[in-house]
Parts: structure tokens; C-alpha cells; sequence
């Protein structure tokens, strides 16, 4: 069985290289930079939609085609590759590389690397670049530097799928390739703001906010709905966001049982967790949520055994529903999990940390 804390390779800043050989020769890296520098002095004629904010899409297009051979050969792979009998492009860990290629080496050229930051904002709300900034300073050092991608299928298609993946990072860009998920499959999140363990009310962590409000709706519950919602423990692994597909294997208190100040507060809790998130993938969490039945048949859970600081304040909580789950862990710092689609039937690889 897993621990739910096994030894974390974010916390000891170890991080989980991939079973794909990607290694690049001295000799390899000068044939790099000679065909994309040839590659990139080809100007492209854009369009006045792409001049004015081109989408990520296109860019992971006009990323793909800038590649060389190999280039191609490192980073990019077939729709369905897989290392270990599982499917990689489905994968999602709290702290691992794709790929060995880190975004801000000279594997890329400094127009690759423009495209490839441009990608990666492009996935975010504008207002949270600040505070994602943050986290990857906190985290990683900054953007780039322990953050890799790699593509799957043929971008400009209806199957590609862009995957950057780092410290407390996964997250996707595909054009709705990935038939039936949200955010293109499921994605992690993170901060450990002021270390490994964080003090109660997690100061200066950029995504408590989601907890507060969370902890806000506990406050308005009354007695037997808090005995509903309260679990004595948390699941034994956290990354346990496999969907249950029905309402009776979910533990938790039942929106649908909510007055109606207390379900427009859980409105607000679910526009706070996908907040940070482009409006198109909002939009399309909401899709999915909805072609499930709606925030009503989701249930909340807050966990009793992982309280920071004994204050009654729920670090670790979970709102799930038949194909919905978004697991916050806030014990000893940040971790949220999120897996999104609208059938229950899609399956997802997790790690192991």
C-alpha cells in the first residue's frame, strides 16, 4: 500500500527522470543549434489574428515545425507513447521531467524559448501570472530553469497534446484533442512558500486563498452537515483521484443538501479553483462538470487528521463528484490534484509522490 507521505522528491529536491532515453552528445548539440538556427532565420509570415495574441495551439504548432529532426527526436512522441506499459502523455506527478531537456537550456534557441514561455502564460489567467511567478520562484528558481515539455501527436491535427511538467507543475495544452477531459487530462499544482513545512494559514502561499474560501463554507454548515462533511482521515495516497463514477462510493457532504446561501458559497469555491486557469479551460471544467449534473451532485470533504497548527482551520479538503475530483492537501505545505472530465470511464496515470 502507499504511504500518504512517501519520501517526497519536491521536498528534497530530487526530481524523477522519465524512462526515455533522452540523452544529447556534445557532438548532437552542436547539430542542434546548427539546424534550428537555420530554421529560425526563415522568416514566418503571420496572420493578423496571430500578430494581435496568437493561442497557445498555434504556437505549440509553430514550436513543432521549428524543431529539427533531432530536436523532434528528444521531445516529441507518438499520441499513445508509453514508458513502463503506461501511456505517458496521460501521466500526472507532483514533481517530474517529461523530458531531460530543461526549457531554458541550449537545447532550444531563443525564439523556441519565446514560444515556448509564450505557451506556457498562454494557459493562464492573466491576473494570476504574478502569483504564478511566485511559485515558481519559490519552487524551482524561476520559470524554466527545472521545467521540460514534451509533445505528443502531430500539433496542426486533431491528436497533439503540449505537456510541461516541473516542481508542483503539470499542465497541458492540446486544443481539445483529449477527447472528454478538462485541462487536457489531469494537472497538478503546488507551492511550499516558506519551506517544506508551512505554518498554519500557509503565509505567502499563492493558492491558500482557495482553501480559505473552502474553510469558509465549513463555517456556514450546521452541526450534521459538519459531521457529514469532516472525514476522520485523509485518503491513504494523495494522489488517489481516480474517478468513482457514483455518488454513493464518494464520502463527503452532498452539495445538493446545501440551503441556498450555502450552495451559492460553494459556487464560489469552484470559480476560486479554476480561477487561475485560461478562460477556455474554465469554460470547459464547467462543461464537463455540467454534462455530469452540475456542482449538485458533487460532495465536499474536509479531513480531520490534517489540521497545521490544530487550528480547526482544514488544510486538506476535497470537492468530488462522479467525474470531478479536486483534491487540496495543505499538510505540510500545498499539493492540489485535479482530474476532470465528463465520463467517469477515463482513465489517468499517477505517480508517486
Amino acid at each position: 500500500m502507499k504511504d500518504r507521505f512517501p519520501q517526497c522528491p519536491d521536498c528534497h529536491d530530487v526530481i524523477r527522470e522519465e524512462a526515455v532515453d533522452t540523452t544529447v552528445s556534445r557532438r548532437q548539440f552542436v547539430q542542434v543549434l546548427g539546424a534550428t538556427a537555420s530554421l529560425a532565420a526563415v522568416p514566418r509570415v503571420l496572420s493578423a489574428a496571430e500578430e494581435e495574441s496568437p493561442k497557445p495551439e498555434s504556437l505549440v504548432t509553430r514550436l513543432y515545425n521549428s524543431l529539427s529532426e533531432l530536436q523532434q527526436g528528444q521531445i516529441c512522441f507518438d499520441w499513445d507513447h508509453k514508458v513502463a506499459g503506461e501511456t505517458r502523455r496521460q501521466h500526472v506527478d507532483n514533481n517530474w521531467q517529461v523530458t531531460r531537456q530543461r526549457v531554458a537550456s541550449s537545447f532550444f534557441t531563443s525564439d523556441q524559448q519565446e514560444m515556448i514561455e509564450a505557451i506556457f502564460w498562454g494557459l493562464y489567467n492573466p491576473d494570476w501570472k504574478k502569483s504564478i511567478a511566485r511559485q515558481l520562484r519559490d519552487d524551482a528558481g524561476g520559470y524554466g530553469r527545472r521545467q521540460s515539455i514534451a509533445i505528443f501527436g502531430k500539433p496542426g491535427t486533431d491528436k497533439f497534446q503540449f505537456v510541461m511538467t516541473g516542481r508542483h507543475l503539470t499542465i497541458r495544452c492540446d486544443g481539445n484533442s483529449a477527447e472528454h477531459v478538462a485541462f487536457g487530462g489531469p494537472i497538478f499544482y503546488g507551492h511550499a512558500a516558506q519551506g517544506f513545512n508551512e505554518k498554519p494559514h500557509h503565509p505567502g502561499n499563492v493558492f491558500w486563498p482557495q482553501a480559505v474560501e473552502a474553510n469558509a463554507l465549513y463555517k456556514m454548515l450546521d452541526g450534521k452537515q459538519r459531521q457529514q462533511a469532516l472525514i476522520p482521515k485523509a485518503p491513504q495516497w494523495e494522489g488517489d483521484v481516480e474517478f468513482r463514477g457514483s455518488a454513493e462510493k464518494i464520502m463527503g457532504l452532498p452539495i445538493s443538501e446545501l440551503s441556498a446561501d450555502q450552495k451559492e458559497h460553494a459556487q464560489k469555491v469552484l470559480q476560486k479553483l479554476v480561477e487561475p486557469y485560461r478562460t477556455s479551460d474554465q469554460d470547459e471544467a464547467m462543461k464537463c462538470l455540467k454534462a455530469q449534473g452540475g456542482l449538485d451532485k458533487c460532495k465536499i470533504s474536509f479531513y480531520a487528521d490534517e489540521d497545521v497548527g490544530n487550528d480547526g482551520v482544514w488544510d486538506t479538503w476535497r470537492l468530488e463528484g462522479p467525474a470531478f475530483v479536486w483534491h487540496f492537501r495543505g499538510d505540510p505545505h500545498v499539493h492540489v490534484w485535479v482530474n476532470v472530465a465528463n465520463d467517469p470511464g477515463v482513465e489517468i496515470n499517477t505517480g508517486n509522490g
